[in-house]
C-alpha cells in the first residue's frame, strides 16, 4: 500500500482525474430527449409507456414537477453515475428557478438503474427514499422479470413523494446495503469533477470534433423508439447537482 501522507488532497483529486480523463473523452452520448417516457432500450410494452405518458403528464400540470423515465440498453462500460449526471444537465428536467425535475435511469444490459433528483426535490425525493424506492420497490419486481410494473411502481412512489403521500419509512427493509457509502461518495464526486472539467475543455476546443461522433445513432447504441410521443416536449430548464440514489438488480 503506498502511503498519501504529505500529499495535498487537491493533488490527488487532480491525479486521478489525469487517469480518468480518457474516459471521459469517450464517455457514451446522451440521447434525444423525445417524450416523459424514453423507452431506448425496448424495455416496456407500448401500453404502459402510454400509461405512463398519461400520468407523468397530468402529474406535471398538477405539481409542476417533472418527471421523466429514460431506459438505455447498456453503459458501454461508462459510468452509471457520470452518465446519468450528464443526461440531466443536457434534458434539463424540471422548471428553471425551481429545479423540480427527476430522472429514472434504466440501463438493461448492465442490470443498474438510477434515481437523478434536481436541486429542488431533494429536501423531498431525498437521496435516503429514492434509495429505498429503487430497493424495495422497482428492484424486486425486475428481479422477477417485470419490468412494466417495476417502472410503473416506481414512478408511482416518485410522484407520491413529491406529493408528500410517501415516506422512506413507509417501506423499511432489512438490507441496508446498495445505499451510498462514503468510498463510493468519494468516487461520484470524482466523476463529477471530471464531468466538469471535460465540459471546460470542450468550451476551449480541446476535444476535437471526433467526440461529437455518434454513438446512440447508427453506433448500435440508441436506437428504437420512445414511444411515439414526440411533438414538442422538452425540459423546462431545471438544475441538477447530484442528488439521488442508485442501484441494480
Amino acid at each position: 500500500m503506498f502511503r498519501t501522507t504529505g500529499f495535498k488532497p487537491y493533488v490527488i483529486f487532480l491525479f486521478l482525474l489525469l487517469l480518468l480523463m480518457p474516459g471521459v473523452l469517450l464517455a457514451l452520448e446522451v440521447p434525444p430527449l423525445k417524450a416523459r417516457v424514453n423507452d431506448y432500450a425496448g424495455l416496456l410494452a407500448s401500453s404502459t409507456v402510454t400509461q405512463l405518458e398519461g400520468s407523468l403528464k397530468a402529474f406535471e400540470a398538477d405539481q409542476s414537477t417533472q418527471i421523466v423515465v429514460l431506459t438505455i440498453p447498456s453503459l458501454e462500460g461508462d459510468s452509471l453515475e457520470a452518465f446519468s449526471i450528464r443526461v440531466a444537465e443536457a434534458w434539463k428536467i424540471g422548471q428553471k428557478g425551481l429545479d423540480n425535475g427527476a430522472i429514472l435511469l434504466i440501463a438493461r444490459n448492465d442490470r443498474k438503474l438510477r434515481i437523478e433528483v434536481g436541486y429542488g426535490l431533494e429536501g423531498t425525493l431525498t437521496d435516503l427514499t429514492s434509495g429505498r424506492i429503487i430497493r424495495n420497490i422497482i428492484t424486486p419486481r425486475f428481479k422477477e422479470g417485470n419490468f412494466d410494473q417495476g417502472v410503473i411502481d416506481g414512478v408511482s412512489a416518485m410522484m407520491a413523494t413529491v406529493k408528500g403521500e410517501f415516506s422512506a419509512a413507509d417501506h423499511k427493509s432489512g438490507n441496508t446495503s446498495g445505499g451510498f457509502t462514503n468510498s463510493a461518495a468519494f468516487v461520484y464526486m470524482i466523476f463529477i469533477g471530471i464531468f466538469i472539467l471535460s465540459r471546460m475543455l470542450r468550451r476551449k476546443g480541446f476535444t476535437g470534433s471526433s467526440r461529437r461522433s455518434s454513438r446512440y445513432i447508427g453506433g448500435g447504441g440508441f436506437g428504437g423508439s420512445s414511444g411515439g410521443f414526440g411533438g414538442g416536449f422538452g425540459g423546462g430548464g431545471g438544475g441538477f447537482g447530484g442528488g439521488g440514489a442508485s442501484g441494480g438488480w
